[in-house]
Order: structure tokens, then C-alpha cells, then sequence
């Protein structure tokens, strides 16, 4: 059973799921760096992640894969959940994106589509694009 099936809340099982898989990310080269560890800490707060959740997720034998949805509409939902949670702060760091790409790609888009879809969401969550896209986006 997955981590998120213990909770009810489905926001929080999204935001839970997504952390985890983030987790994992991080550790899948070994060990978890300093700032790979204070990157996980900022997301769990972003997440709303409790202590006991957060000790649960980052136990060595709980690896908890990203299930890519088989739709492209799926998987930028996922992107979108996630690129909510980051922009909360109205910021997004070096770290953040490097997060973002493995994320991406994680969810089944090549390399390249995965700097496009990011590159074009970091602009639209930041507020920064220009009218033709504003145009199109109200207009579709």
C-alpha cells in the first residue's frame, strides 16, 4: 500500500504522494545532501507534511516510485500540482528546477519536452509572458 492510501484528505494525499517521490528523487544517488535534505524540508513545509509523515517517507526501505499517468493531460496535472505547491512563495530556486526536470522526466516526458513544458510553466506561474501567449491561453 502507498504511503498517500493512509490518508483521506485528497489535496494532502497529492501533496503527500508528490513529496515522496520527490524523496526519492533526491535519494536515488545514495545519500541525501545537506542541501538536498534542506530542499526536502522546504517542500515538506510547502507540502504541509507532518513530522511522523515525513520520518515515514524518508525511511530506507520506503521508495515510493512516480506512477506516470498515461495521458499527457495527467501528467501536466502532476506538474501543475506541483508547480502550485513551489510557487507558493512566489519563487523558484536552482534546486527547485533541477527537482522539476528529474520530475518531469520521471513522468514520462523525454528531456527536451520536459525543459520546454517547465520553461513555459515557470513563466506562466511567474507572471512573466507576453501577450500573444495571454492571449491564446484566455482565448483556449
Amino acid at each position: 500500500m502507498a504511503i498517500a492510501d493512509l490518508y483521506t484528505s485528497g489535496e494532502h494525499r497529492r501533496n503527500l504522494a508528490h513529496f515522496a517521490a520527490i524523496a526519492t528523487l533526491a535519494s536515488i544517488d545514495g545519500e541525501i545532501s545537506s542541501e538536498e535534505r534542506s530542499m526536502l524540508d522546504r517542500f515538506a513545509a510547502k507540502f504541509d507534511i507532518t513530522e511522523s509523515e515525513y520520518k515515514e517517507v524518508m525511511k530506507k526501505e520506503n521508495k515510493y516510485p512516480i506512477d506516470p499517468p498515461h495521458t499527457s493531460e495527467n501528467r501536466l496535472e502532476r506538474l501543475y500540482d506541483l508547480f502550485r505547491i513551489i510557487f507558493s512563495d512566489h519563487h523558484i530556486d536552482d534546486e527547485e528546477m533541477l527537482l522539476l526536470k528529474k520530475y518531469a522526466i520521471g513522468l514520462g516526458f523525454s528531456g527536451e519536452q520536459a525543459d520546454k513544458v517547465i520553461e513555459k510553466s515557470v513563466a506562466i506561474f511567474s507572471g512573466k509572458i507576453d501577450f500573444d501567449d495571454y492571449l491564446y491561453l484566455l482565448k483556449h
